[in-house]
């Protein structure tokens, strides 16, 4: 791994070395894989009429001190009872992050109470959490606006609206996982990019929208492909399997256009196409910080995108306790360094099966047959988590009933 002097988040950046250099330093934080985290969107809903608009002041006073800044500029957005932080989307999604843990059982079990907790509290106003990848009732609409939305709902109007649909329609599922050791990071990165198109296939929720069918299995990442590759497109390939990670992802950084460009004003709207590497080549007044390339990190968003941890975040939201299926899933795969190649191999003949993913799911029989094997390699490894035996028959029954639908796909 490359690894740089410490920067001054000051620090003025003026070679693409320097950036590079920042960019290993902060994304790839390499040791024993250990801890795991979730971040879980949702969807908010009335709950007697869930087509109907849902806007800022019904969720600031349903989530009260849990309600984010963006909200509330006053609020104290106090974590939930076991940890987690509450935030709202542009399009009024609540989404719940959790402190990462050393156990997956404690995470499923932490996180399960903080569920409950917000949904306690929608329902005191009449809310409820939606339960699949995309709105299935609502047509996009705003509900949060800040510079920083305005100024990507401006960019993204220039490609199409499927950037609206994703800003303010869309539901995930993110998965964070320990980057691993420094020998054993070209595999891990490949492998959980490898195995997405295929769990995007098995875990595809979002077929219906605005109140109609789609035609795609996962209408949510159908809006993220369709943004703009060079900020949601995957960072490896099967077409550069051997690509240094962080070479890959410097390139990635520097070659994606700004979305925004922050200053006191309101307008924080970028010149069109301008991309960090021509900030740091001059094509802007002033030269950028590492703040600055932090945060034009934070508006890159790609199916597995690096912040010292990987933060999978190819996944549609699941209903109930669903969510906990693709956490174990890909928890078990990526526990040893043996088990991640071998689910690199099974997934690399799919691995560039984005769009038909979205497209088809386990209608796809190549993904279908990748899924079903890649299910079966989880549950064989499953016993590495540890779950309490009543958690392990229960993650265990699920990930067998989608098996068995990856099964019917592949025939």
């Amino acid at each position: 791994m490359v690894t740089s002097p410490e920067l001054d988040r000051t620090t003025v950046l003026r070679e693409e070395s320097a950036a590079a250099g920042h960019l290993a330093r902060i994304c790839f934080k390499t040791g024993p894989p250990v801890l795991t985290g979730v971040e879980l969107e949702w969807t908010v809903h009335d709950a007697a009429d869930p087509a109907r608009p849902v806007d800022r002041e019904r969720l600031r006073a349903a989530l009260g001190p849990h309600s984010p800044v963006t909200l509330d500029d006053t609020s104290p957005a106090a974590p939930l009872r076991h940890g987690s932080s509450v935030t709202v989307e542009p399009g009024g999604q609540v989404e719940v992050s959790t402190p990462p843990r050393p156990s997956v059982a404690a995470l499923i079990q932490a996180t399960e109470a903080d569920i409950a907790e917000v949904g306690a509290l929608l329902d005191r106003a009449g809310l409820m959490l939606g339960s699949t990848g995309i709105d299935p009732w609502r047509p996009p609409r705003p509900v949060v606006e800040t510079p920083r939305y305005r100024a990507m709902r401006c960019v993204f109007d220039r490609r199409g609206p499927a950037g609206r649909t994703m800003m303010y329609s869309t539901a995930g599922l993110q998965v964070c996982l320990d980057v691993g050791e420094s020998a054993d990071l070209a595999d891990r990165w490949a492998a959980v990019h490898a195995v997405g198109p295929p769990l995007v296939a098995a875990f595809a929720t979002a077929d219906r929208h605005a109140g109609r069918r789609t035609r795609w299995a996962s209408a949510r990442m159908a809006a993220w492909l369709s943004i703009d590759p060079a900020r949601t497109g995957p960072v490896w390939s099967p077409y550069r399997p051997d690509e240094d990670p962080v070479a890959a992802w410097t390139r990635y950084v520097l070659a994606a256009p700004l979305l925004c460009l922050r200053h006191d004003g309101p307008d924080w709207t970028p010149p069109p196409g301008v991309t960090f590497a021509d900030w740091l080549h001059g094509a802007l007044p002033r030269p950028p910080t590492t703040d600055d390339l932090d945060y034009h990190v934070s508006t890159l968003f790609p199916p597995v995108r690096p912040r010292g941890y990987l933060e999978v975040r190819y996944l549609d939201a699941q209903p109930g306790r669903d969510w906990t299926l693709p956490l174990a899933v890909l928890t078990a795969l990526l526990r040893r360094p043996e088990t991640a190649r071998a689910a690199r191999a099974i997934a690399t003949p799919v691995a560039d099966r984005w769009h038909a993913a979205a497209r088809y799911g386990l209608a796809d029989p190549p993904l279908a047959a990748a899924a079903a094997a890649l299910l079966d390699l989880a549950l064989t490894a499953l016993p590495e988590l540890d779950l309490p035996a009543g958690m392990h028959d229960e993650t265990s029954r699920g990930i067998r009933r989608r098996r068995t639908a990856a099964e019917r796909g592949h025939r």
